[in-house]
């Protein structure tokens, strides 16, 4: 590579890429075996659906803390309902632990009680 400064390029004279092993420093490697490949099939595509799934989640808390933010019950609770389901699913996906997502939940839940006091 010119330009590169010598720390970073990857040969085996190189003190840092012999300490560290050549697969660390080169993250675009190919799979050789036949179930290696069908593996990295399958991980790209569970990657998509990962990625779905989060954004759901993340997408359905937000709406609930704008509620909240914005001081509207009716709204929060709504949200709740919708949003609750989404990151128990979560959780049983495997996307969040599931003590996190419980976790989540009451602590909006409380939030949204906290709101009813005022």
């Amino acid at each position: 590579m010119v330009g590169a400064p010598a720390a970073l390029t990857v040969s085996p004279q190189n003190p840092i890429s012999a300490a560290l092993g050549h697969s660390l420093l080169c993250s675009a490697r190919m799979a050789n075996t036949k179930s290696a490949k069908k593996a990295a099939r399958q991980a790209a595509r569970r990657t998509v659906v990962n990625k779905s799934r989060r954004s759901r989640m993340r997408s359905a808390i937000r709406k609930i803390e704008e509620a909240i933010a914005a001081g509207d019950r009716s709204r929060a609770s709504a949200a709740m309902a919708e949003a609750e389901p989404a990151l128990i699913r979560a959780a049983q996906k495997g996307i969040v632990h599931r003590n996190s997502a419980r976790r989540k939940v009451s602590r909006l839940a409380h939030q949204i009680a906290k709101l009813e006091k005022k």
